[in-house]
């Protein structure tokens, strides 16, 4: 809450869509993220309620949802899916290791995650669908 009070008031929802956005991506890709999603949403609802701060919930959880999910795709422990998909090549001889995995991972995640920041920053700055 202190580095979002400390920018301008008008630029306040696109630091804070950004911040949400890629601490959720990053930390989602090293923990599960529906723990991470859990313990944010509390944070985030608190967040908008101050009044110091004075920002719409709805953006802040869309950027939550779309950071914890597309960043469980940036390495293989991120994502159960990520896993299980490296269980069963394994099984058919094709494994892969963590760094294998990591390295087409995490630049489609740092990819992804700049497309659906600039939709949101599009849709929730540009737009206003803040409702």
């Amino acid at each position: 809450a202190l580095l979002i009070k400390a920018v301008p008031e008008d630029q306040r929802l696109a630091i804070a869509i950004i911040l949400v956005m890629w601490i959720s991506a990053l930390a989602s890709s090293l923990i599960d993220n529906i723990p991470f999603t859990a313990t944010m949403i509390p944070v985030l609802i608190n967040l908008s309620q101050d009044s110091d701060v004075n920002l719409p919930v709805k953006p802040l959880i869309f950027a939550l949802a779309m950071g914890a999910c597309l960043g469980g795709n940036g390495t293989l422990i991120g994502a159960s899916a990520n896993v299980v998909c490296a269980g069963i090549a394994e099984q058919h001889g094709y494994g892969f290791s963590f760094m294998e995995f990591f390295k087409l991972g995490f630049p489609m995640m740092v990819i992804t995650c700049m497309i659906a920041m600039c939709y949101l920053l599009a849709t929730h700055i540009g737009l206003g669908w803040n409702m």
